[in-house]
């Protein structure tokens, strides 16, 4: 790849995952530009890290996700398995047979009012009825930033967002998209509920010859491949497809990075007693043998709570989302998402995934927590070591991996990204003789500001912390969920409102091993172990053998007793 980066496959498993995952690659593809003139510097993140170059049919070069994603039949709505980037009507046509042919042809999804009005202004279909892309300079990296006037941002209604594709405004390769076709997305019946289902599915030669050929065709052309992102399901059965997945990636690419994030949707839903337990069980054997094949694994969810223990959603001071909505929860988790992988995406000195995961790993402490503050609260007239002083002995960030309130926990180590502020507010403005407010207003860069607040809030932690220009991209189709008191940029207005959509935004985001897990680890095996399992035989028809079970809840007590508030790196 162009400049030797360090690539990484992600792997998406799972219709929530397809949800963060669109709005991820959203992100991605907001964010991708490149300089026209060859004095400006490149970005400090680099997309060749995510994005692999291709050529069409017809010659064009294309700029595409590596990515394998798995979903269940129903959920492309209009999108094509095989994507528009490399398909050909002509070929289509051509038809060995001679014969008498008859066709069943199936009456295709409506395309979302949002993608045809997309489309309709790139202008990119070709007369002929190819989709045609934009070409990439030099045949590397990103297309060029424009000076033209850019169209206006179209907003998706939120009550047309049925299924994640029917935001997603990014182009897939054709070995991108992987259709299990045995179970449904959509009704009552034929879905993939339980985790014992997931495994089987990789158990099954077609399935698993299918993910392996679709990974070895991405692995065989990096050049320096650091590892694999599994963003995966975790309430439902595709948390045994991404146990199998792991499993797979370890044996087959020893010694590469493997960082899952375990995803759940909005809060339990009373009433609803089968989902919730089967939700509950599935968590369990999902963290447990995802931990056991992955270099980390980090659950992502806006709820307060990985049990069944009802908690509220978490607040943010700036945003007004609906917990129910699938595409509000995943924008948010999304923007975590992208601010706290930043360390291996880095253009200059990047942090490998491995390194990234043995720091925070230590000691058996396989599973961590995320946080994050959207926006980061800086007002234009104040600087960073003013906001941080403001935000007090707090822990700084909202928890977004359902184990309640971190305040009086531990952490053992963290990893934490700052993004998306000027140069000019890193370090204190105030005019030499000023007595200074705390010892970050004494700080020469805005690395040590954030590093010395670090150690002040836990002085004994061994932390790692970026400080990136970078803002974080929140343009259409990402939900309109800023309240008016942030500028265009998101940052925290002083005066009235100026009424402009917010375009991006500053965040702070970090990864912590944390003696918070100790608790929630803990009490998710309580919760297993009181469950009557002669109630929920269909979950161990599934698959799942009783032993399981009681090996999963020996490996969850296990892991729990690993984020003991003694055990620490720095004792």
């Amino acid at each position: 790849m162009a400049g030797g980066a360090r690539e990484v496959l992600t792997l998406q498993l799972g219709h929530f995952a397809g949800f963060v995952g669109a709005h991820w690659w959203n992100q991605q593809d907001a964010a991708l530009c490149r300089p026209t003139d060859a004095k400006e510097p490149l970005g400090e993140l680099c997309p060749d890290v995510l994005y692999r170059t291709g050529r069409t049919l017809h010659g064009q070069e294309t700029y595409t996700p590596r990515l394998i994603l798995m979903d269940l039949k129903g959920s492309l709505s209009s999108l094509k398995q095989e994507g528009g980037l490399y398909r050909d009507k002509q070929l289509d046509a051509a038809i060995a047979w001679q014969g008498k042919l008859t066709t069943h042809k199936e009456e295709p999804y409506p395309k979302n009012p949002y993608l045809q009005d997309l489309l309709s202004a790139e202008g990119v279909l070709s007369s002929d009825g190819i989709w045609r892309v934009k070409s990439i300079p030099n045949g590397r990296g990103p297309p060029p930033c424009t000076t033209a006037a850019t169209l206006k941002p179209l907003i998706p209604a939120e009550g047309s967002i049925r299924v994640w594709s029917d935001f997603l405004r990014v182009h897939l390769h054709p070995r991108s998209i992987c259709m299990i076709q045995k179970y449904n997305h959509d009704g009552e019946a034929g879905r993939l509920e339980a985790f014992g289902q997931g495994e089987s599915i990789l158990k099954e030669p077609k399935y698993l010859e299918e993910l392996e050929d679709r990974l070895h065709f991405y692995v065989e052309e990096c050049d320096y491949l650091q590892g694999f992102q599994i963003l995966c399901d975790l309430h439902d059965g595709f948390s045994g497809v991404g146990a199998k997945a792991a499993e797979l990636l370890q044996d087959e690419y020893s010694g590469r990075g493997i960082i899952t994030w375990g995803l759940l949707p909005g809060p339990y839903c009373l009433g609803e007693p089968q989902k919730n337990i089967y939700r509950l069980l599935n968590t369990a054997f999902g963290l447990v043998n995802l931990s056991a094949h992955s270099s980390l694994v980090c659950p992502l969810s806006l709820g307060g709570s990985l049990g069944l223990r009802q908690e509220p959603p978490v607040n943010f001071p700036y945003l007004r989302y609906d917990a129910a909505l699938p595409f509000h929860c995943s924008a948010i988790l999304a923007t975590a998402l992208d601010t706290v992988t930043v360390p291996y995406r880095l253009r200059s000195s990047p942090v490998s995934m491995v390194h990234l995961a043995n720091m925070l790993n230590f000691s058996g402490k396989k599973v961590v927590m995320a946080g994050a503050t959207i926006p980061f609260p800086l007002v234009p007239s104040q600087t960073l070591p003013d906001t941080l002083m403001q935000l007090g002995g707090a822990t700084p960030w909202t928890p977004l991996s359902a184990c309640g309130d971190p305040s009086g926990t531990r952490c053992f180590a963290q990893s934490v990204v700052l993004r998306g502020l000027d140069r000019a507010c890193h370090t204190s403005q105030l005019t030499p003789g000023t007595p200074l407010p705390s010892p970050l207003h004494a700080c020469a860069t805005g690395e040590e500001v954030l590093a010395q607040y670090l150690q002040q809030q836990q002085p004994r932690v061994r932390s790692s912390s970026h400080l990136l220009l970078t803002p974080c991209k929140v343009v259409p189709p990402y939900p309109h969920l800023f309240s008016s008191s942030l500028s265009q940029q998101g940052l925290v207005l002083d005066g009235p409102s100026t009424g402009a959509a917010v375009e991006s935004i500053p965040v702070l985001g970090a990864l912590c091993s944390s003696s918070s897990l100790n608790q929630t680890l803990g009490d998710l095996a309580k919760e297993l172990a009181r469950l009557d399992l002669r109630r929920w035989a269909s979950f161990m028809d599934a698959g799942v053998e009783r032993d399981d079970l009681e090996e999963t809840l020996q490996e969850l007590r296990s892991l729990a007793q690993c984020y003991q508030a003694g055990d620490s790196l720095m004792d």
